[in-house]
């Protein structure tokens, strides 16, 4: 029976917040022996921004170490100091862009999350792999809480603790997996191309507002540019405050409104989602933006955005049939050589280079062009040499 894991083996430590503990904290995680373990809490769904707002370490010969960044500009003495060493996080893509934000980057690192991918487990949550692996239980129902609260309660600080107690046994487990199936070599790749790139912020999108939730019940132009006033109106309340946007009005109300177009403060708030007191002060915020999008000169009303790459698969068998059937093939390939590798097919390839790939597929057919393309889209070797073959076989036929 797993055991559960309610506390920190050598206690919780309380969070480094002066510049003279952060000091003795670096001091001693550079001192220690092995990798780092690494994680960070959020407070994804209260914030707008994605800070960190507890940086959470631990290293043989150093312990655990909390760190509350809000007292820092950054901590960039301490990245500095440990960089050489391997970092283990759990998800790194979720954590490195807010870690950079406080100057650390890690040079290595080591994805027990990807790992766990990549050997084929089925359940690749940190709980279900240290359950699993290490037999031991973690308790989650603090990952999803307001980081952003202080003083941090001690349960949370313990729970994020024992976030990194057990990263680093882990990471030796899994580690073992994949050299026993041979998958060593494609895990440095990706961990590899994860420390270049991962801590990149998200590209902007174009037209965000387009990603309000419910927007494909609104119909026609002069509807969609009131979402789009009211998702541009609530984003600069949302960022001058530092709260989630769904905070400070729910995409369903934006869509409701959208829908009725309320002429006036009374007719606004008996829409759902207007009711409340916080909102029902902006009432005149909420006014004029329905206003501007009403008065919008028809040639400013919101266009179908330009298609970047190819259009959506479900319209490939009437713009392009020949397309279709490549691309049908193209993804039996992925099934196929992701099944006999124990992989998921999203780890094996991104199904946007499999689509590009079909879409426009080089003028010569061999392994080679093949090849080449995979990596002009950012295909890892070992993901290449897995598939260029069986590929361009596939691209080949009539």
């Amino acid at each position: 029976m797993p055991v559960p894991l309610t506390a920190p083996r050598d206690g919780t430590p309380e969070p480094v917040t002066t510049p003279a503990d952060l000091d003795t904290a670096i001091d001693a995680l550079a001192g220690g022996v092995g990798p780092v373990a690494v994680d960070a809490e959020r407070a994804s769904g209260y914030r707008y921004s994605q800070r960190a707002y507890l940086v959470q370490l631990r290293r043989a010969g150093a312990g655990t170490v909390l760190i509350d960044p809000l007292p820092f500009a950054d901590l960039r003495e301490l990245s500095e100091r440990i960089g050489d060493a391997e970092w283990v996080l759990h998800a790194a893509s979720q954590d490195l862009p807010c870690l950079a934000e406080l100057e650390l980057r890690p040079q290595r690192l080591f994805d027990t999350e990807l790992a766990a991918r990549l050997a084929g487990f089925e359940r690749v949550g940190l709980a279900a792999l240290t359950e699993q692996l290490l037999g031991y239980t973690l308790d989650k129902h603090h990952s999803a809480a307001d980081w952003s609260t202080r003083p941090l309660p001690e349960t949370w600080l313990a729970y994020a603790a024992l976030d990194v107690e057990l990263l680093v046994p882990l990471r030796d487990l899994l580690a073992a997996e994949l050299d026993r199936q041979g998958k060593a070599g494609w895990a440095e790749q990706e961990f590899a191309a994860l420390a270049a790139s991962g801590a990149a912020p998200p590209r902007p999108r174009p037209d965000p507002w387009r990603r309000t939730s419910g927007i494909h019940r609104v119909r026609g132009q002069r509807a969609l540019a009131r979402v789009r006033a009211l998702w541009y109106a609530r984003d600069a309340i949302a960022a001058r405050r530092d709260a989630a946007p769904g905070r400070v009005l729910p995409d369903s109300a934006i869509v409701a409104a959208a829908d009725i177009d309320p002429p006036d403060e009374r007719a606004l708030l008996a829409i759902p989602g207007f009711g409340g007191r916080s909102v029902r002060r902006l009432a005149r915020t909420w006014l004029a933006a329905l206003t501007e999008a009403r008065e919008l000169p028809a040639d400013q009303l919101p266009t179908p955005p330009p298609q970047e790459g190819p259009p959506p698969p479900h319209r490939w068998a009437e713009r392009d049939p020949a397309a279709a059937a490549r691309l049908g093939r193209c993804r039996q390939v992925v099934t196929e050589v992701a099944a006999a590798n124990a992989l998921p097919p999203e780890n094996l390839i991104s199904p946007d280079h499999i689509r590009r790939l079909a879409w426009r597929p080089p003028e010569e057919l061999s392994l080679a062009a093949v090849s080449a393309a995979l990596a002009g889209y950012g295909a890892r070797s070992w993901q290449a040499e897995l598939l260029a073959a069986d590929l361009a076989e596939a691209l080949r036929q009539p």
